[in-house]
């Protein structure tokens, strides 16, 4: 994992070979094109970009129009604004008749840095994931996001996907496969079992391997798909470690933690702990710095599974 690439990055570029394939792909964004990199679209495909201006609420609108006309929309701004500032649009306009309308945001999480607590998105997921009709991608690398831009086009219906801002560690190789409702178990193990999304699969590996070292044996299971979440997958390690965490760069509230908590305690109840942000606004600082202030890093999940195995 030693190369790094932001999500963003890949989704501007997977969003131009998907232009290239299917002429009903069409592009919105909310005056952000060089952050959200669907300045990339708009170089090649001119005619088929919609700079819709610092009016996000009108975006979604237009959007939804779009994908009545037949058309994919993809839609794109900071994740601060795209789930925040239009929410009664993407539920009323977009959710509420199913339409095919892709929200693929930038800049969620704490991670987006110096630009501080306004800016760093850490509900985003909650709010997306509780809208009926409404599924929700968080990818874990570069691959997975460029992967997850094709798979939600072919998908008919609402799509939020859930882009970061830095450059974090390639996990995948180009033999990967990401596919909507199913986790990939990325190591197993007999102790305990990590259940993580976007950034936070790669602290999730440092951590288990930190943890062979003590004899722990930790399963890791990227689950990049939120909603619909592969209950199967996710109820099986359950079962044969007996511990489970959840670790990702969001509220404990309502995302990730929330989810898996939700299907564990009504069909198999085991010791869980959830690793994120602990109910808190983020605050200006460095990537790095934030995520060891916040409690978001390998060591952190180290000492989560320590609880929840002492709690067997």
């Amino acid at each position: 994992m030693s190369e790094k690439i932001a999500t963003r990055e890949a989704y501007g570029k997977a969003l131009v070979e998907l232009g290239r394939k299917n002429k009903d792909v069409v592009v919105l964004d909310a005056d952000l094109s060089k952050s959200t990199k669907t300045a990339l679209f708009a170089r090649e495909f001119p005619e088929r970009f919609f700079d819709m201006g610092i009016a996000e609420q009108n975006m979604m609108g237009t959007a939804a129009g779009l994908a009545l006309g037949g058309k994919i929309p993809f839609v794109s701004s900071f994740a601060v604004f795209a789930t925040g500032r239009a929410f009664e649009q993407v539920r009323n306009s977009i959710c509420y008749p199913r339409l095919n309308v892709k929200i693929a945001a930038t800049h969620a999480g704490i991670t987006v840095g110096e630009d501080g607590g306004s800016h760093q998105s850490i509900e985003d997921i909650a709010v997306m994931r509780a809208l009926p009709n409404m599924t929700v991608i968080v990818p874990a690398d570069a691959v997975e996001a460029a992967q997850a831009v094709t798979a939600i086009a072919e998908m008919e219906g609402p799509c939020y996907l859930r882009l970061g801002r830095p450059k974090v560690p390639v996990i995948y190789d180009n033999d990967y496969r990401f596919r909507i409702g199913r986790a990939h178990v990325l190591r197993e193990g007999r102790d305990v079992a990590i259940v993580a999304c976007g950034i936070m699969v790669a602290q999730a590996l440092a951590a288990a391997e930190k943890l062979e070292e003590n004899g722990v044996s930790a399963t890791v299971i990227n689950a990049a798909s939120i909603k619909p979440l592969d209950e199967e997958t996710i109820l099986k390690a359950a079962a044969e470690t007996g511990a489970v965490i959840t670790a990702e760069e969001h509220n404990i509230i309502g995302g990730l933690g929330s989810a898996v908590a939700e299907l564990l305690v009504e069909h198999r109840p085991v010791p869980m702990k959830r690793v994120g942000i602990t109910d808190k606004f983020g605050e200006s600082g460095s990537p790095d710095e934030l995520m060891k202030h916040f409690g978001l890093t390998a060591e952190n999940i180290v000492a989560a599974a320590q609880e929840v195995i002492a709690r067997k």
